[in-house]
C-alpha cells in the first residue's frame, strides 16, 4: 500500500517554515514593491525597473560578500573602503582597448580579493578578532585610496558602462540583473562544494567543525577572500554605473551591507542564512528609499531608516526561547513576584563578596613594583615609544622644540579629545564590547551644542549639561541594545552611528549653523601664564578616570565582565546594568568631545568625529588593553594617547600627505593587537 503523497501546498509551507528568513524577505520585498507602485503616479515601467536593478546591484554584490563572511562567524568593516579602492583604481587606468577594459575589470576583482585575503590571513592564522582586523584594514585601504585619488575624478570607458549597467535585452532585461544572477550562481556553486559545508559548520560551531576534521583557518581565510572578491565586483559595477571615481563612494555601503544581510535572514552569529536573502534585502532597501522619495521625505532620513531597519531586523532574527530579551523580561517578572511575596534579593549596587575578597587579598606587604608588575609590563611600551617619538621630533625639527613648554602644552590640548574618548571606549572594550557610534555621537552633539549655544556664554550654562545628557541617552540606547536585546555591539553601535548621521543632517539641514561661546573658545585656545586652560581640565579628568577605573566597585565589575560574563553573573555582578553603564559612559565622553571640539574650532561640522573612531580604539589597544576585554588600565591608554598625538605632531611637519595618517594608524593598531596576542598567549 503506497503512502499518500504530500500535497504541493504542504511542501511549500514546510519549505517556508524551514527558511523563515528567506520567506519573510520575499514577502517584504513583494509588499514594498506593491507599495511603491501604489503611491507612484504611474505603474512601474521598464525605466523604473532598470533604475532599481542598477541602483541596487552594487549593494547586492557587496551583501553577497558580507554574507559569506558573516556565515563564517566574522564581520567585515572594510567592505566600503574596498569598494572605494577598486572604484578609484578602475577609473584611474587607461581603457582604450578591449583588452585594457577586460584587464581593469579583472584587476578590480583581484584587488578586492587581495584585501579580503589580507583580512583573512590575520583572522584565520593569527586568530585575531575580525572586527579589529577589518577596522584597521578599513583605514589602511582608505588611506591608500586617498593617496591614489584625493578628489573625485577619473573616467570609465563607455563600453564598460554599457556592458554592466546597460540593457542585456533592450527594453526587456537590464544587464545588472544578469550580473547579480551570475553572483548568485557563483554562490550556489560555492555552497555545493566542501567549502560551503565547512562555511556553515565553522560559523555554527568552530570547535565542532575542527573535531569533525574541517580546517577552520582555511575556511575563514577563504571566506574573507571571497568576500573581498565580491566587494571588488561591487566596486567595478559602481565604476561602470557612475563613469568616474569617488574615493568616498563606498562609505555609505558599510551600514547598508549589514542591514541587507540581516534583512535577508542571515544570522549574525554565523552558520545560518544565505546570499539570496541578502540580495533581496539589498533590493528591499532600495525600494524603501524609493518609497521615502515618493513621499517627499528628505534624503537625510535615509541613514536613520537604514539604522532602524537594521536594529528591527536583528531583533526579529534574535527572538527565540533563549533570547536575551525574553530572559530579561522573565527575570523582571520573577523579581516582581519575589517582592510581592516579601522576599528580597541581594542589595542593588552591593559588591559581590567574591570580588571584595579577591581585591582584599592583594598582599599589601610587598613592594609597589611587585604588586603592579603586570600593570607596568603592559603600559610601559607605550610610554617608551612616546619617548622615542619625542626624541625623533627633536631630531627632525631641531632647536629647542621639545625643551619648550609650548610643545607639551600643544600636545596636551591636541590629545585632550583622545584622552576623554579613551575613558569611554576603553571602558567599553574592557567590558568586552566596542563602540562604533563614537564618530557621529561626537558630530551630532557638537552640531547640537553649537546650534543651541550660538555664541552665548549664558546659553552654555544649560546647553552643555543638556548635550551631555543626550550623549548619555545615546550610550544608554546602545547599552540596552547590547544588554537587554542581546544584539552584537557592532550591530547596535553601527546602526546608532547611521541614525545619528541622519539626525545631524536633519537638525542642521545639511549645513551646521551657530558657533561656540567665548567661554568655550577661551577654554580651548586661551592662555593663563602660558598654559591653555583645558590643560588643567585634562589633568583633573585624568585623575578622575584613573580613580574610576582603579579601585572602585564599578571598575571591578567591568573587569569581571570582560573576563567572563557568565562567571561575573554567577559571582553576583549585575551584568546588564554594568553593560549599560559602560556605554552610557562612552556616550557622555563622546558628547563632551563634541562640545570641546566646537570650542577648539569655533563651530561644528558634519563628519567632525570621523577622524576619532580608529584613534579612540588605537590608543586603548596600544596602551596594553586586550581587545577581547578584561585586561588593561587607563594609565596605559593615556600612554597611547601621548604616543599617537606625538606621532601626529611629528608627521604634521613633514611632506607626507594627510592620507598617510590613516595608513599609519591602521598599521599601528594591527601591530599592537599582534604584539598583545603574543604576550597573552605566550
Amino acid at each position: 500500500m503506497q503512502a499518500p503523497s504530500a500535497r504541493p501546498g504542504n511542501g511549500l509551507f514546510s519549505a517556508a517554515l524551514k527558511n523563515r528568513g528567506l520567506a519573510a524577505i520575499i514577502l517584504i520585498f513583494i509588499l514594498a514593491l506593491g507599495l511603491v507602485n501604489a503611491i507612484s503616479p504611474a505603474p512601474m515601467s521598464y525605466f523604473d525597473f532598470h533604475s532599481l536593478a542598477n541602483g541596487g546591484a552594487p549593494l547586492a554584490l557587496a551583501a553577497v560578500g558580507q554574507t559569506i563572511v558573516v556565515l563564517s562567524g566574522g564581520f567585515d568593516l572594510s567592505a566600503g573602503s574596498t569598494i572605494s579602492l577598486v572604484n578609484v583604481i578602475v577609473a584611474s587606468l587607461p581603457q582604450d582597448t578591449i583588452a585594457a577594459q577586460v584587464g581593469v575589470v579583472l584587476l578590480g576583482l583581484l584587488v578586492g580579493g587581495l584585501v579580503g585575503a589580507f583580512n583573512g590571513f590575520f583572522v584565520a592564522y593569527f586568530r585575531l578578532q575580525s572586527i579589529v582586523v577589518t577596522l584597521s584594514t578599513m583605514f589602511l585601504v582608505h588611506g591608500v585610496t586617498l593617496l591614489i585619488m584625493p578628489d573625485p575624478g577619473g573616467a570609465v570607458a563607455p563600453e564598460i558602462t554599457a556592458f554592466f549597467s546597460g540593457s542585456a535585452i533592450t527594453d526587456v532585461l537590464p544587464a545588472s540583473v544578469l550580473v547579480v544572477a551570475v553572483a548568485l550562481l557563483a554562490w550556489l556553486y560555492l555552497k555545493g562544494l566542501r567549502f560551503g559545508t565547512a562555511l556553515y559548520a565553522v560559523g555554527s560551531d568552530a570547535d565542532a567543525a575542527r573535531s569533525a576534521g574541517l580546517s577552520v583557518p582555511w575556511t575563514r581565510f577563504w571566506a574573507f577572500t571571497l568576500g573581498g572578491l565580491f566587494y571588488g565586483a561591487a566596486g567595478v559595477f559602481i565604476s561602470a554605473q557612475t563613469g568616474s571615481a569617488d574615493p568616498l563612494v563606498g562609505d555609505p555601503i558599510l551600514l547598508q551591507t549589514f542591514t541587507a544581510v540581516v534583512l535577508g535572514g542571515t544570522s549574525l552569529a554565523g552558520g545560518r542564512g544565505g546570499a539570496l536573502g541578502s540580495v533581496l534585502g539589498a533590493y528591499t532597501l532600495m525600494v524603501m528609499v524609493n518609497i521615502l522619495l515618493s513621499l517627499d521625505v528628505s534624503a537625510y532620513y535615509s541613514t536613520v531608516a537604514e539604522g532602524i531597519v537594521l536594529i528591527v531586523a536583528a531583533m526579529a532574527g534574535a527572538l527565540g526561547s533563549d533570547a536575551p530579551l525574553r530572559q530579561y523580561l522573565s527575570s523582571v517578572g520573577l523579581r516582581l513576584k519575589a517582592r510581592r511575596a516579601g522576599l528580597s534579593a541581594s542589595a542593588a549596587g552591593q559588591e559581590p563578596a567574591a570580588l571584595r575578597q579577591s581585591s582584599a587579598d592583594q598582599g599589601w606587604n610587598v613592594s609597589w613594583l611587585v604588586r603592579h608588575a603586570d600593570l607596568v609590563r603592559i603600559v610601559l611600551p607605550a610610554y617608551l615609544a612616546f619617548v622615542v617619538v619625542v626624541v625623533a621630533t627633536q631630531v627632525v625639527y631641531g632647536g629647542d622644540t621639545i625643551f619648550a613648554w609650548k610643545y607639551y602644552d600643544s600636545l596636551i590640548v591636541l590629545g585632550s579629545f583622545l584622552a576623554i574618548l579613551a575613558l569611554g571606549q576603553g571602558t567599553v572594550i574592557l567590558s568586552g564590547g566596542l563602540d562604533l557610534s563614537i564618530a557621529w555621537t561626537i558630530a551630532f552633539c557638537g552640531i547640537l551644542a553649537a546650534g543651541l549655544i550660538n555664541g552665548s556664554n549664558l546659553a552654555s550654562v544649560w546647553v552643555i549639561p543638556l548635550v551631555l545628557v543626550i550623549g548619555a541617552a545615546i550610550g544608554g540606547l546602545n547599552g540596552v541594545g547590547v544588554a537587554i536585546l542581546g544584539l552584537p555591539p557592532i550591530v547596535v553601535t553601527l546602526a546608532m552611528n547611521g541614525i545619528l548621521q541622519g539626525a545631524a543632517l536633519v537638525f542642521s539641514d545639511g549645513t551646521p549653523a551657530g558657533f561656540t561661546s567665548p567661554g568655550l573658545r577661551w577654554l580651548m585656545t586661551g592662555k593663563v601664564l602660558g598654559i591653555t586652560p583645558v590643560v588643567v581640565f585634562v589633568a583633573i579628568f585624568v585623575l578622575a578616570a584613573i580613580g574610576l577605573l582603579g579601585r572602585t566597585v564599578f571598575s571591578r565589575w567591568v573587569y569581571a565582565l570582560g573576563n567572563s560574563p557568565r562567571a561575573s553573573y554567577l559571582a553576583g555582578v549585575n551584568v546588564r546594568t554594568t553593560t549599560i553603564a559602560v556605554y552610557v559612559l562612552s556616550g557622555v565622553c563622546s558628547a563632551l568631545v563634541g562640545i570641546l571640539l566646537t570650542g577648539f574650532g569655533g563651530q561644528a561640522s558634519l563628519g567632525m568625529g570621523d577622524t576619532y573612531l580608529l584613534p579612540s580604539i588605537a590608543v586603548v589597544i596600544i596602551g596594553g588593553t586586550l581587545i577581547t576585554g578584561g585586561r588593561g588600565h587607563y594609565v596605559g591608554m593615556l600612554g597611547g594617547v601621548l604616543l599617537l598625538t606625538a606621532l601626529q605632531t611629528l608627521l604634521a611637519g613633514t611632506t607626507l600627505p594627510s592620507a598617510s595618517r590613516d595608513i599609519i594608524f591602521g598599521l599601528v593598531v594591527l601591530a599592537a593587537v599582534l604584539a598583545l596576542r603574543e604576550r597573552s598567549t605566550g
